[in-house]
């Protein structure tokens, strides 16, 4: 807040009380108390020049200081939207490989702060996993892979070895913190013998091998259960229009929607298995992919919702298929801040259209890319992903928090499981979302996305408090 704007709004909403005084003062009389207004929200706020990070503000906050010159963001808590699940990174190989290394005090001690709650822990309670590697693995492998020539439709060579060593472990601490935690899981690629290509990188599922890989799905998620791990959800293929990836793999809307109708529904509902099953898991450059499957009535019953990214696209194309399956959730799980980001850039980007946009467009989560990298953006696979930076950065033992832990902390912190969200006016240059908890409170987050300080009001049931918000800034507030 500016210092003409703290004075004006102290100015505002101070109030004078008289008690039970009978006459001003004059001289001889009692001159009465001036009572300062009392705190009534909450603001924790976050600067693009990363001089306030998360910072509780200690600015007095009153539904008595609003001034009617100033736009107002409404929140009205009786028009309630989407539930919501979390919020969270996908904890990828390398993050396991980097945090497993860290002496043991120091481990501990941030796992707790990311995945614990009050305080100041992240609060991190949505995660996602790759199935086998993802192209941020410090190397390449699947749960079945077998001599060139060779395969097991039985899947009598299925094993999760190698994330035994550390990412099933760290999994395990983080349940141990939090208990609720949901777990989203994503294949890359499934084994190379199932694809035409026998290529990590690109190729299809042959369809003979449609029911061997809903199979290798049901023993990935008995497997992790039988290690204390509940898989919360899968989707059937990480961004199915990019070949590109090591590893990756093509899978047109029309075979996702057989394997989804035909082989992996069927499959999970034979062996008893509730996971939730979440199509596309793709850029918002093409709702059409999801509401095709969405269409296809076989297919349908089986589904859960559809997942996003935004490397291509408007945020908007959630609200295309929300609008076309309003039955069916949606879900926003990943995008990734550059190691040749600017953190004031990327905190606004992201939380203009990552956090708020993908919330206002329904989605029950939101997921940054990835938790932890070293000091190179690895390890990652050959041709994997050279210059995506993680939430956090360890050399060693020392952490580093980058702009993607406080893109997500100005949301998980204040927005537990089983919130949702509630109505809230845009206005220009403030995009906004409000929420309300499961224990009654509300919270707000505002982004400036403008080039100045905005100053304007919250309102809520006819009241109205003044604040202000830096140019680039963020805050989260609570009520």
């Amino acid at each position: 807040m500016t210092k003409k704007m703290r004075i004006l709004a102290l100015a505002v909403s101070t109030v004078f009380l008289y008690g039970n005084c009978s006459k001003k003062s004059d001289g001889g009389g009692v001159t009465p108390p001036v009572v300062l207004p009392v705190n009534e929200v909450d603001a924790w706020l976050t600067k693009p020049d990363q001089s306030v990070l998360l910072q509780k503000q200690t600015d007095v906050i009153s539904f008595s200081s609003g001034i009617a010159s100033y736009p107002t963001i409404n929140v009205d808590s009786a028009t309630a939207y989407q539930p919501v699940d979390g919020f969270g990174y996908t904890f990828t190989g390398s993050s396991a490989y980097v945090i497993n290394r860290m002496d043991a005090a120091s481990k501990s001690a941030l796992l707790s702060e990311l995945f614990g709650s009050g305080g100041t822990s992240l609060g991190i309670n949505y995660i996602r996993v790759s199935m086998g590697a993802s192209d941020l693995s410090p190397a390449v492998f699947s749960y079945n892979d077998l001599p060139a020539g060779q395969m097991d439709t039985l899947l009598t060579n299925f094993s999760l070895s190698q994330d035994t060593v550390d990412l099933i472990p760290l999994l395990k601490q983080a349940i141990a913190i939090n208990p609720g935690i949901k777990i989203l899981a994503t294949p890359w690629s499934p084994p190379v013998w199932m694809k035409t290509n026998t290529s990590t990188v690109g190729g299809s599922l042959q369809p003979q091998y449609y029911n061997a890989y809903a199979k290798y799905f049901v023993k990935y998620i008995q497997a992790m259960q039988a290690k204390g791990i509940t898989i919360d959800a899968i989707t059937p293929q990480n961004e199915p229009e990019n070949p590109n990836n090591n590893p990756s793999m093509l899978m047109t809307a029309a075979q996702q929607a057989a394997f989804i109708k035909n082989n992996l529904g069927p499959a999970f509902q034979a062996a008893g298995i509730s996971t939730k099953i979440i199509l596309f898991d793709h850029n918002c450059d093409n709702p059409g992919y999801p509401i095709a499957i969405l269409n296809d009535a076989g297919a349908k019953p089986y589904i859960n919702g559809s997942a996003f990214h935004l490397y291509g696209g408007d945020i908007s194309a959630m609200s295309t298929v929300y609008n076309a399956h309003p039955d069916k959730a949606l879900y926003f799980t990943e995008q990734y801040t550059s190691s040749n980001g600017n953190f004031g850039g990327d905190l606004k980007w992201h939380l203009k259209n990552v956090v708020i946009g993908s919330l206002r467009n329904h989605s029950r989560n939101v997921l940054e890319w990835n938790l932890a990298s070293d000091a190179t953006f690895g390890p990652h696979t050959p041709g994997g992903c050279t210059e995506c930076k993680g939430a956090v950065t360890i050399v060693g033992s020392s952490v580093t928090r980058n702009v993607a832990y406080y893109i997500i902390a100005q949301a998980s912190r204040f927005i537990p499981p089983g919130s949702q969200r509630i109505a809230s006016n845009l206005l220009t240059d403030l995009p906004n979302v409000a929420f309300k908890t499961p224990a009654g409170k509300k919270v707000l987050i505002v982004l400036n996305d403008g080039n100045a300080a905005a100053g304007f009001n919250i309102g809520f049931k006819g009241k109205t408090a003044f604040t202000s918000l830096a140019a680039g800034a963020v805050a989260t507030y609570t009520w």
